[in-house]
């Protein structure tokens, strides 16, 4: 069997998020690089969205199952923040999907974060933008709590990182 950087990148389509188990780490962009070494063994190298992140180790647990299922016999996978996670690399099914789990897609950015972005959210359950920070510090480092007071729902945001 010849084994592809493709044929990899498919496999990975299908490891999810511990957290979101709808998102795939690559809509997340949390996947950075894929390298074939031969037709058993491949790295693949992940970036988290930040250095504490207490999924690392669930992560990589499943990306090396992904790829023993599809014949790599010797999968590694490499954790990597050389260039740090940013919020724009989460794909546009990615922040459909988050949108769908009840959570605010964080806004794009040109890599200079105002604080205001946090205070301005738009409700992911009825579109809303009367919405009110309730605290910048979500269950994770990667999200903050938003209300919404249209429809009464609370909801998470995931922060955009630069």
């Amino acid at each position: 069997m010849n084994m592809s950087e493709e044929k990899i990148w498919k496999a990975l389509e299908n490891v999810y998020d511990p957290e979101i188990p709808k998102l795939s780490l690559i809509d997340l962009g949390v996947v950075t690089d894929v390298i074939v070494e031969s037709n058993d063994t491949a790295t693949v190298t992940i970036t988290p969205t930040f250095a504490g992140c207490p999924a690392i180790h669930y992560m990589q647990d499943a990306i090396k199952d992904s790829l023993r299922e599809i014949g790599i016999s010797k999968p590694e996978v490499r954790v990597s923040f050389e260039k740090p996670w940013n919020s724009n690399k989460i794909s546009e099914k990615g922040r459909a999907i988050l949108k769908e789990s009840g959570f605010a897609p964080p806004p794009k950015h040109e890599g200079y974060i105002e604080l205001s972005v946090l205070e301005t959210v738009t409700c992911p359950f009825c579109g809303s933008t009367q919405t009110t920070l309730q605290t910048p510090f979500g269950p994770t480092l990667c999200r903050s709590i938003h209300y919404c007071n249209s429809c009464l729902q609370a909801f998470e945001q995931f922060k955009p990182l630069a």
